[in-house]
């Protein structure tokens, strides 16, 4: 006797070839955005880093003098 457990479903078979279908492009939306995002914060630190080595090499400038406002005559 057959097992009627193995025999072809295609209104399973179209169900699952769907959700595969759906999960594939969930899939492929968050891996995009986790490189967005990946790429977002390697360019925060490059940045920053690039920032604090400038601070730290360039001299200061030269102090403000303060100056005095007038009054009205």
């Amino acid at each position: 006797m057959k097992n009627p457990w193995l025999k072809k479903n295609p209104m399973l078979s179209m169900w699952l070839s769907g959700a595969n279908a759906v999960a594939g492009a969930a899939s492929g939306r968050a891996v995009a955005e986790g490189r967005r995002q990946q790429a977002l914060a390697a360019t925060a630190m490059t940045k920053a880093a690039t920032d604090a080595w400038i601070a730290a090499l360039t001299p200061p400038g030269p102090a403000r003098k303060r100056t005095t406002k007038r009054r009205g005559k």
